[in-house]
Formats: C-alpha cells, sequence, structure tokens
C-alpha cells in the first residue's frame, strides 16, 4: 500500500512538472510572438480630443489620420511594415495630455506622436517627447514657443506670427476698422498667446485700441464686457480664443444690438460657430488659417483627397482632418528618405521638408523647423457653413 501511494505520488509530480512545461512554453510562444508582431508595426499616437470643448478639432483630425494611415497601409507600408494608429481623448485637459503621451512613449512605444491642435496642451507633450527623443508633429499649434522646445518638434500650420500681421494690414488698411477691441480669455494658453501678436501689429499698423475686456473659457454670461465694449464705440473686435466663446460674444452682441464684426485665429475653426452663433455670426465672424477647401484652390491631390474623404465619412473635410492626414504622410516621406523608423535618424529627413505639395497647401520648414504657408485665407460663415472670404499674402522675412 505505501509502495503504491509512492509510485502514485511520482505519477503526479511528473504530470505536474510536464504541464507547468507546457504553460511556460507557450507563455515564452506568446511573448515572442507579441514582440515579433511589434516589430512588425510602426506605431503613431494620436494627440487630440474626441469629447469636451475642443473636439471640434480632434474629431476631423483623427479620421484625417486614420485615412492616411489606411491609404498608407494599402500601397504597402513602410519599409516592409504596417502602419499603425494608437488613439486615446486626451479631452483637451493638459493633466490627461500628459499621462497619454507618456502611455503612448513607454506602454505602446510610438515613433511619433501627431498632434495635438492647440498650442497650450502641445508644449505640455512635446516636453515629454523631446526628453524621451521621440517626434511630435502637431497639426494645428499655431502659437510661440512649439519648436523653440527641441529638436524632435514640428508643426505644419500657418504660424500666427507669420498671419496675424498681414491680417491687421488687411483690418486696417483694406476695411478701414482702426478702433479695436481686444477680448482675451485668460485661461487659454493659446489666447494668452495670440493677444500680444495682435496688439503689436496693431500698433504697427496705425490702429488704436480702445478697450480691453477678458473672459474665461466655459463661462457664458458675456453681458458686461459687451455692454463695456459698446460704450467704447470699436469698429472691430478681435478675440483670441475659441469658436464656442466666439460665438456666445456675439449673441450677446446681436441681443444689445451692437452691429459688429470679430476678427479671430484658427482656434475659430469649428462647425459648431455656426450652430452656436446662428444669425449673430453669419459674415460678421472673420477668422484666419492657412488653408480653405475653396475650388479655386484645390489640385489634383486635394480633390482626390476631398472625394476620397466624403466618400469615407459622409461630411466635408476640414483644415485639421487635412493638417492630420499631411502630418502623417510627411512622416512617412521622413522614415523612407532616411531608411530608418528611428525618431532620432528620421527627425533629420523631416527637417529638410522643402516644398511638399500636401492636401493642405505646399509645406516647408525653415532652418529653426518652422513651417512656412501662404496665403493666408479669411473665412467667414455664410448660409451656415464655413466660407472662404478672402486670401492675402503673407509677408515672411
Amino acid at each position: 500500500m505505501l509502495r503504491f501511494r509512492g509510485k502514485a505520488r511520482w505519477a503526479l509530480l511528473v504530470c505536474l512538472i510536464m504541464v507547468f512545461s507546457i504553460v511556460a512554453g507557450c507563455g515564452g510562444n506568446s511573448s515572442t510572438s507579441d514582440k515579433a508582431k511589434d516589430q512588425d508595426v510602426i506605431k503613431l499616437g494620436f494627440l487630440g480630443a474626441t469629447t469636451g470643448s475642443v473636439a471640434n478639432y480632434g474629431i476631423p483630425g483623427q479620421k484625417g489620420m486614420k485615412m492616411a494611415i489606411e491609404e498608407v497601409n494599402n500601397s504597402g507600408g513602410v519599409l516592409g511594415k504596417k502602419l499603425e494608429g494608437v488613439y486615446l481623448d486626451n479631452k483637451g485637459d493638459s493633466s490627461e495630455i500628459a499621462l497619454i503621451t507618456d502611455k503612448y512613449i513607454n506602454r505602446d512605444k510610438v515613433v511619433a506622436l501627431v498632434g495635438d491642435p492647440c498650442t497650450g496642451l502641445t508644449k505640455i507633450a512635446a516636453k515629454i517627447a523631446q526628453e524621451n527623443k521621440v517626434v511630435i508633429f502637431s497639426a494645428g499649434a499655431t502659437g510661440n514657443g512649439v519648436v523653440e522646445i527641441g529638436d524632435y518638434v514640428f508643426r505644419n500650420t500657418l504660424l500666427d506670427k507669420f498671419a496675424v500681421p498681414s491680417v491687421v494690414d488687411w483690418m486696417v488698411n483694406t476695411k478701414g476698422w482702426k478702433n479695436i477691441a481686444v477680448i482675451t480669455s485668460l485661461n487659454n494658453d493659446y489666447s494668452v498667446s495670440l493677444t500680444p501678436v495682435f496688439k503689436d501689429a496693431i500698433d504697427k499698423q496705425g490702429g488704436k485700441i480702445v478697450i480691453e475686456e477678458s473672459i474665461n473659457d466655459e463661462e457664458t454670461d458675456f453681458t458686461a464686457q459687451i455692454t463695456n465694449i459698446k460704450k467704447a464705440k470699436p469698429d472691430v473686435l478681435v478675440f483670441t480664443g475659441y469658436y464656442r466663446e466666439a460665438a456666445l460674444l456675439m449673441n450677446e452682441a446681436k441681443k444689445q444690438g451692437l452691429d459688429i464684426n470679430l476678427i479671430g485665429g484658427d482656434g475659430l475653426y469649428g462647425q459648431d460657430l455656426a450652430k452656436l452663433g446662428g444669425k449673430a455670426v453669419e459674415e460678421k465672424v472673420i477668422f484666419y488659417c492657412g488653408f480653405s477647401f475653396s475650388g479655386d484652390e484645390s489640385n489634383p491631390v486635394t480633390e482626390r483627397f476631398l472625394a476620397d474623404y466624403k466618400a469615407k465619412f459622409n461630411e466635408e473635410p476640414d483644415m485639421f482632418s487635412a493638417q492630420y492626414y499631411d502630418a502623417v504622410m510627411i512622416l512617412v516621406k521622413a522614415m523612407k528618405d532616411a531608411n530608418s523608423t528611428d525618431p532620432s535618424v528620421f527627425k533629420n529627413e523631416l527637417a529638410k521638408l522643402k516644398d511638399y505639395p500636401g492636401v493642405s497647401g505646399n509645406t516647408t520648414f525653415r532652418a529653426d523647423r518652422e513651417p512656412i504657408k501662404s496665403p493666408v485665407c479669411l473665412i467667414t460663415v455664410k448660409d451656415g457653413k464655413l466660407t472662404l472670404l478672402d486670401k492675402i499674402p503673407v509677408n515672411i522675412e
């Protein structure tokens, strides 16, 4: 009996060893398989909001990015590998974008980040990317102090410092709007950075700031600000914030009987501008951006993008969908030119970009990696849709 028990114990021990060996072997194969899979793909991390107050930038941007990645993969990928996007919603929140950027770099092992369209959020992500030697390519950040963060930081949008002098020249000298009210959103980094750019240009063009007012993003009652502005009798409003607050400001102006135009930057670019502002923004709000999908500016590359985007998403593309799309394609070009997916290698090819024919227009990087785009497109709302009003040249020294 004792002898039988000893044999039974031995048999049980052998079985357990075999089971553990099989499990360990499966685990080892899985790990190897995962590593092999990771080596077969090149990952790009999406930076943008798909919910919250700036989702009008991130939602079309994500669509443009996905479309570009799909096209690249359908054409054979990059250096024998598939391109893969990783998508998380930063909600337009500074803490959230910092966490997401860290996840993309350390968990997902992305080689580049595409976005964010907001200057303040881009700066947060750019500092993390630079420290980790990962390329970040913003498809919308227009403010100062972005590429200065480091040599892994790029963007492909019309810059405020180039656009604003031309816009103010048009505003003061072409339209004759010399007495100006300036409104800043104090809790918005984009607005706080853009206001001094406008003020400097206004001073140089001989305009006069008759009143300055301030608001905060997410506020809804602008009665006091519009009341004060109405008393100052300006010719035009300059608002340096985002589309939501612009719509609410114009609603209040209409309510108080103040018939005036509002000028701003591409922070006003959002389909919700027309939805929120209604008649108050119709041909009254004018903002600048680096590109418009008007027929007179189309080219074969743009026409194909327009047709494919409409077919895929059943809607019109906008500046952000175009710039995210171009950002992916420019990154792919840099990797192919460098024959490498190592950010420390392909960033050098990226910096050499010249006259790239993107769907959002031609892009060239200066020696300081800042993009050059011209002309400036002035956009207004007409019949509930964003419409090209005028194009003005950019004077870049």
